[in-house]
């Protein structure tokens, strides 16, 4: 079932892609992303508590500069590579970019952190920013749109906003393997997979009750 699901969206994505090649024009006006590791564009590095920071080498030696910026990565990640194949941008920065420019605020940004998950416990031991409080992210970020290019246009571009999650592997490797703590509630994992599932159904209403209260 994941296989198919991951197939599926790998067709998504290059059909988006190649339609948005043919036209050299972007789909979707800006591309927000939330997440893990997976998806952290730099936030971390912003994150004093963090503990997993891509600060060093050899993350970021095929990037342009060859050094470190915060990707888990030895260049892109998957978030770089569909914004620049949708031709919206050719990164997608951390919010927690001290010096983010609002022409990055407007095509939009990453608002993942490396060692969170859905579940609030598995950023306890990572010092991530958890799944659930990227949103709060996400109000400051509705806020700084709005002052950049008013409550009209800032609503029609979070409307036809690219939404890209990454989260989930962290939840299980350190929750129900490595740190056992939630095999104590939940002794088998299709258990805790529903519990995880639930989290995921939280967060998008969450993000859904954001974007509508702000705009």
């Amino acid at each position: 079932m994941c296989t198919s699901k991951t197939i599926v969206l790998g067709l998504f994505i290059a059909t988006l892609t190649a339609s948005c090649n043919v036209t050299a024009n972007p789909l979707f006006p800006a591309i927000l992303i939330f997440g893990d590791s997976t998806a952290d564009t730099g936030n971390n590095n912003y994150h004093s508590q963090a503990v997993f920071k891509a600060n060093h080498l050899p993350y970021g030696v095929d990037l342009p500069g060859h050094e470190a910026n915060g990707r888990f990565s030895n260049g892109k990640l998957i978030s770089d590579v569909i914004a620049s194949n949708l031709n919206i941008k050719e990164f997608v920065p951390p919010f927690l970019q001290p010096n983010i420019s609002d022409q990055d605020i407007v095509t939009g940004v990453c608002f993942a952190s490396a060692g969170a998950g859905y579940d609030d416990r598995t950023s306890l031991s990572s010092k991530a920013i958890p799944v659930s409080q990227q949103p709060t992210m996400f109000k400051s970020y509705i806020a700084r749109l709005k002052g950049i290019v008013g409550d009209k246009k800032a609503m029609e571009i979070i409307n036809n906003a690219l939404v890209v999650i990454s989260a989930g592997p962290n939840d299980f490797i350190l929750n129900f393997y490595d740190i056992p703590t939630r095999r104590l509630e939940y002794p088998d994992i299709y258990s805790y997979q529903d519990f995880v599932l639930k989290r995921v159904d939280g967060f998008v209403r969450v993000m859904s009750q954001n974007a509508f209260v702000f705009l």
